[in-house]
């Protein structure tokens, strides 16, 4: 019998987004954010991205057999709700509130998603409700969409969902079995955010920053040892220093955050500015390093056996986005393949939630193929955009819209591409994306300084075909979302310079003839004119903003830079002079 599977997140207040399965096949996926031009909408449940995923498949609210939501009721006869009021003795409010009342925040998830529900007309009585806990709607989102046969085992990194915030686990015959998890306070997730923090970036924003701004430092300057270790299996967090909550956290300009006075003793101010300058580019440095040595040497104690049986792992959570991380993982010597959830962080639990619900409902899933999930349109939809926006821009439509696209990128000029779907998750992968010619220099401070209005040492992303890949990342390693740092052959690097990372890495997508045709077929048109198989790929997006979604956006979002050329499916726009 047919099902109709709607995933729904923002269950911790952030990244809410919408996925929808029909038995076995994603369908649509979006995030919130996009629609209404709120970055990570906070405190938002996913109205508009659900109502776009139904559109999309045309579908009726009466057709939804299964919503499925990622957070679930944690039993009292469970650790998680202890070792949290033990680790909080500090902060007895809250670890009494997780002894009594410890499922508060599922019921108010509840109450706010039956709201929801009714906003989209779909009835609660006769809906199927599936609460998945937070983290194996993440294991789901990495292991059901891998592909992966045979044993596999599955790792979860982030903040925390309910109470649990590491997930180590294997997958076989489609069934996820839990070999271990740590819990709040203990959080590799929170202790990064909250030194992204004290860096002076946004928790779940900023941690990118922190860790493209590694490779500027020294991670052998400082002694980070003190904020975590993992002995005898389990991971400790020093909680006099970092994933502070009630009066041991620092307070300025009457906010506070997940750092303690005594980090601020320790470390010094908290950085503010732009810039990338001692001893932060180091402190930067330190974090990552101890993230990376913590992570691997948990992976080693739990994943290793089942690793070693057939070298497969599936990743997801906020900190499978940490691409260094992911390059140290690869390099194990037990390590074959790695899959990461492109979508990794708590926007991917819909899609998760809705992944779990599919298999609990009899379907084999299918393996993830591409992540242009989003809403498109058409050249006459943008031609009509362009027709009403008050900026009055000059347009035209183009036949061959990839070579004219490529000449005006070997000229030396970044181009705003907006093509088909847009894509689920943090990445532009061609579709939603600003492009520059990596050979041409200067071209990435240009994007970051007129264009993005981001600092300066933010790295860029290339976009390679697939049949020069193995050449310039020396792997043959699938890639295709941007998800892992490869070490750039030598005789590249002069060649495309601008994404090339200070350390001498990329974060690199391998673009597909298959999933991005057009795509494909634009690096192509650049690489007859170039010599090299490689665009710059950067999101669509200023600083503080999500990502574009539609023309309009794409418009306003071009008025609002010093980008001089819009190439919108068929249509290339110009400012009018």
């Amino acid at each position: 019998m047919s099902k109709v599977i709607l995933g729904l997140s923002g269950a911790l207040t952030h990244d809410p987004s919408a996925a929808l399965y029909i038995n076995d096949k994603l369908v649509a996926a979006a995030e919130e954010e996009r629609f209404i031009r709120d970055k990570h909408a906070k405190n938002r449940l996913p109205l508009e991205s659900a109502r776009f995923c139904l559109d999309f498949a045309g579908l009726k609210p009466r057709d939804v057999d299964i919503v499925a939501f990622p957070f679930a009721p944690i039993g009292l006869n469970r650790p998680d709700r202890w070792h949290f009021a033990k680790r909080y003795w500090y902060a007895p409010d809250r670890a009494l509130s997780a002894l009594f009342n410890g499922n508060r925040h599922y019921r108010r998830n509840v109450s706010r998603v039956r709201e929801l529900l009714g906003k989209l007309g779909i009835n609660w009585d006769t809906v199927k409700f599936l609460p998945v806990e937070h983290h194996l709607a993440h294991a789901s989102s990495a292991y059901h969409l891998s592909g992966f046969k045979g044993k596999t085992a599955i790792l979860g990194i982030d903040g925390k969902g309910e109470y649990a915030t590491t997930f180590f686990g294997y997958g076989e015959n489609g069934k996820i079995h839990k070999i271990k998890e740590f819990y709040d306070p203990d959080s590799l997730g929170g202790l990064y955010g909250a030194m992204t923090e004290y860096l002076g970036f946004d928790m779940l924003d900023g941690e990118f920053k922190v860790m493209g701004m590694a490779p500027y430092g020294d991670s052998r300057k400082y002694d980070f040892s003190r904020l975590a270790r993992f002995e005898k299996g389990e991971l400790i967090v020093n909680t006099q220093l970092v994933n502070t909550i009630g009066l041991r956290r620092y307070k300025e300009d009457g906010k506070g955050y997940y750092f303690s006075r005594k980090l601020v003793d320790w470390l010094g101010p908290k950085r503010k500015g732009d810039d990338a300058d001692e001893p932060y580019i180091d402190y930067a440095a330190c974090v990552q390093q101890l993230f990376e040595d913590l992570s691997l040497q948990m992976i080693d104690y739990y994943l290793k056996d089942v690793l070693q049986e057939t070298g497969q792992i599936c990743f997801a959570g906020g900190s499978a986005l940490n691409v260094k991380l992911n390059q140290r993982i690869m390099a194990l010597p037990y390590v074959k393949r790695l899959f990461v959830q492109p979508a990794a962080s708590d926007a991917g639990t819909a899609l998760g939630a809705a992944s779990y619900a599919a298999h609990q409902a009899g379907f084999e899933v299918e393996p993830l193929k591409h992540v242009y999930l989003g809403p498109q349109y058409t050249t006459d939809e943008c031609i009509a955009a362009c027709k009403d926006h008050p900026g009055k821009p000059e347009w035209e439509k183009i036949e061959a819209i990839t070579t004219a696209t490529a000449r005006l990128l070997a000229d030396g000029n970044p181009v705003a591409w907006f093509q088909g779907r847009m894509e689920f998750g943090p990445r532009a992968l061609g579709c939603r994306s600003i492009l520059g010619c990596p050979s041409v220099k200067g071209v990435a401070d240009r994007i970051n300084e007129q264009i993005k209005f981001r600092e300066r040492w933010r790295p860029f992303c290339p976009s390679l075909l697939d049949r020069i890949a193995p050449e310039v990342l020396q792997t043959d390693h699938p890639a295709p979302y941007m998800t892992f740092t490869f070490d750039v052959n030598p005789e590249w690097k002069d060649r495309i310079p601008e994404v090339v990372h200070e350390d001498g890495t990329s974060r690199a997508q391998v673009v597909e003839k298959e999933t991005n045709p057009r795509y494909y077929a634009l690096i192509e048109e650049l690489e007859k004119l170039t010599g090299n198989a490689v665009v710059l790929n950067t999101s669509l997006n200023r600083r503080g903003e999500p990502m574009v979604c539609s023309p309009q956006d794409a418009l306003n979002m071009f008025y609002a830079s010093d980008l001089k050329y819009l190439v919108m499916e068929d249509v290339l726009v110009r400012k009018a002079v």
